[in-house]
């Protein structure tokens, strides 16, 4: 791998521009590491161009001007810089609620939640993202629920109307990276296991789960063995039981100093027509894109299993679909 003189590696240039974007105020410095054209999904919406984007990161400084990105792992795939690099990046965010904005009147409120970002970059410039912030975090934090935010939010917008929509296989775009990743063993591993719990195997969990293990979950929740790993998906996959699940992108990573790890981008669409964790089945059309990364351990019944998992999809964006499909 190549890349540019400044920076050591791709994880170093993914953690070293998050932070002078945002810590350091160098917004402007997204015109030269921003394709101008873009294309950056989130549960909430898809924007395009580097000038969306740079009016999108204005407005979060100015409700959260004392943000900080703190980057705990970058997951990546790639042969170098002039082909194309795909980085998973996880991150913990801290903010004060210090302006008005898109979460309402200023509340003083301390934050903290988490965030993955998958970018795919040529050179030194980012040209696709997907973009998944625990949404539900954010908001119990200032004291919504999620389900009560996103009916606010489209309130706010205009009403159903002229809400904005969100991110479904209907409003993407396409962007200039069609890669699936890469063919480590440990990627696959992560994908066979999400696989598996999303067609109803849950044995999946005791099999290949450390007894001990450390779960991030959506909502900012933090948990830990196999009880709480079958509550977190059983809960899912019940609200939308027919739903597609697909494996969208597949990364595996042997790297000095670190255990083996994984970052799974996937997604699910098909109809609220369950009871889970989603409320009085609805019949809505709902599309869920989700992010997990794992660590793995010695420990399982083949001399492996995921010790840490992290997972990040938006609840306020299933939500306000919920809603959306019941006006």
């Amino acid at each position: 791998m190549t890349f540019n003189n400044r920076w050591s590696d791709f994880p170093d240039y993914i953690i070293g521009i998050t932070k002078e974007i945002w810590e350091d105020r160098g917004i402007a410095t997204l015109h030269d590491y921003y394709a101008p054209d873009i294309v950056v999904r989130s549960p909430a919406s898809v924007v395009t161009g580097n000038q969306n984007v740079i009016g999108a990161t204005m407005a979060t400084l100015a409700e959260f001007p004392d943000r900080t990105l703190l980057g705990e792992d970058v997951i990546w795939s790639g042969e170098s810089s002039e082909t194309g690099l795909l980085s998973s990046h996880r991150l913990l965010s801290t903010a004060t609620h210090a302006g008005d904005g898109v979460y309402g009147r200023a509340t003083g409120k301390q934050l903290t939640y988490r965030i993955i970002a998958d970018c795919h970059a040529t050179g030194i410039a980012i040209d696709d993202e997907w973009l998944i912030r625990d949404q539900g975090a954010i908001v119990r934090q200032l004291g919504w629920t999620p389900e009560d935010y996103a009916a606010d939010l489209i309130e706010r917008e205009g009403g159903a109307a002229n809400a904005a929509k969100p991110l479904t296989p209907e409003t993407d775009r396409a962007g200039p990276y069609a890669g699936r990743g890469n063919d480590n063993e440990w990627g696959a591993r992560l994908a066979e296991v999400l696989t598996r719990i999303m067609g109803a195997d849950m044995r999946a969990i005791p099999e290949r789960y450390d007894r001990a293990c450390h779960l991030e979950h959506p909502g900012g929740v933090t948990a830990h063995s196999h009880g709480a790993a079958d509550r977190f998906w059983m809960q899912l996959r019940a609200a939308f039981p027919d739903a597609e699940f697909k494996v969208e992108h597949v990364i595996g990573r042997d790297d000095p100093m670190m255990p083996p790890r994984a970052a799974v981008r996937w997604s699910l669409w098909g109809r609220h027509k369950g009871w889970g964790g989603f409320g009085t089945p609805s019949g809505a059309m709902v599309y869920i894109l989700g992010i997990t990364h794992a660590e793995f351990g010695p420990w399982g019944p083949d001399g492996w299993s995921i010790r840490r998992e992290w997972t990040v999809y938006d609840e306020t964006a299933i939500w306000k679909q919920i809603h959306l499909g019941a006006a």
